[in-house]
């Protein structure tokens, strides 16, 4: 049976709001009681009741969390995370996917305050979030995630840095002797897609084609056109840049074996196992998720100091695909 706050009152010889006080933090204790508190709470094993705790201090120990697609695993990944943390507060997470639409977004968003969830963690599919203003001034917190909130609203803010990472993956690839990279990415009014575009187009400075420039929601179809399109050019490109897990996939589908040096934002299951494996610019969702989720207990605990706005490194992990040379492009595999 879990130890209560009166057993250690009782094994420390001490009044319940002495260990009250030790567990708080609460002035008014002698050192000495607060140490023989402290070792009876390690004796007997006592976690405080952190939902409880919350509930007298009128919040409702649930944290609401809208993401874009749960079935993305980099989001699946940063909702681990989040959940992790909130678990290990004593609290119930509260989810949904906006499916990168922003009245998705709001809803969700909307619903969860009506719930009276005690702070958000939120990933936007727009770019309007006034009408979290009122939330903001009630006093609920609210961290954003992988993307920013619209221009005007100052948050707590978890980003990757994916300019930073887009110079990375096409450095790596001019290293290796190319000069006509092409870049494959998702609809450029998501910020991350945006960020990426502009990250390749300063590494490759006075290179840059816009012609072996493709942005749109990622299908076989429509990545297989734009490449037939590029490769018909008379100066094709020897080396892929593509903008996100989602899009690297779906373009190794679209090459039907056709071998090109290729570098994807973000990893993927098996992408190490492919023949020859797929060199990526990886980002630690279950880092992001952590980060945001820390953010936002921190505030709750009464941190009420300058919004944050964190940017986590990501790193190259070269497998091979990245790593050839221009030479070795164009044979079909």
């Amino acid at each position: 049976m879990r130890p209560t706050m009166k057993d250690v009152a009782s094994a420390a010889g001490v009044a319940l709001k002495t260990v009250s006080r030790v567990v708080n933090d609460e002035p008014g204790v002698h050192p000495t009681t607060a140490e023989r508190v402290r070792e009876a709470i390690e004796r007997l094993g006592y976690s405080r009741n952190e939902s409880a705790r919350m509930l007298r201090r009128g919040r409702t120990a649930t944290i609401g969390l809208v993401i874009e697609d749960v079935a993305d695993p980099f989001y699946a990944g940063l909702s681990r995370a989040v959940e992790g943390v909130v678990i290990e507060h004593g609290c119930l997470l509260l989810s949904g996917s906006s499916g990168e639409e922003p009245g998705r977004e709001r809803e969700l968003v909307e619903t969860f305050c009506a719930r009276r969830v005690d702070g958000l963690i939120v990933v936007p599919a727009g770019d309007d979030h006034t009408y979290l203003r009122s939330e903001l001034e009630a006093g609920t917190p609210v961290v954003f995630a992988d993307r920013p909130p619209g221009a005007g609203l100052d948050v707590d803010t978890v980003l990757a840095d994916n300019v930073g990472g887009a110079r990375q993956a096409v450095r790596h690839l001019m290293v290796h002797g190319h000069r006509r990279i092409a870049f494959l990415g998702d609809d450029p009014a998501i910020f991350t897609a945006a960020q990426r575009l502009r990250g390749y187009r300063e590494e490759l400075g006075g290179l840059f084609d816009a012609r072996l420039v493709s942005m749109r929601p990622p299908s076989s179809g429509v990545i297989g056109d734009d490449l037939a399109r590029m490769f018909a050019l008379d100066d094709p490109p020897t080396a892929l840049f593509t903008g996100n897990g989602r899009y690297t996939v779906t373009t190794l589908r679209a090459l039907g074996g056709r071998r090109v040096a290729l570098v994807g934002f973000d990893d993927f299951e098996l992408a190490d196992l492919l023949d020859p494996g797929v060199s990526v610019v990886a980002q630690d969702p279950s880092w992001m998720g952590r980060v945001a989720a820390e953010v936002l207990f921190r505030r709750l605990r009464g941190d009420v100091g300058p919004s944050e706005h964190l940017e986590l490194p990501v790193r190259l992990v070269t497998r091979g695909s990245g790593e050839l040379s221009p030479d070795q492009a164009g044979a079909r595999g």
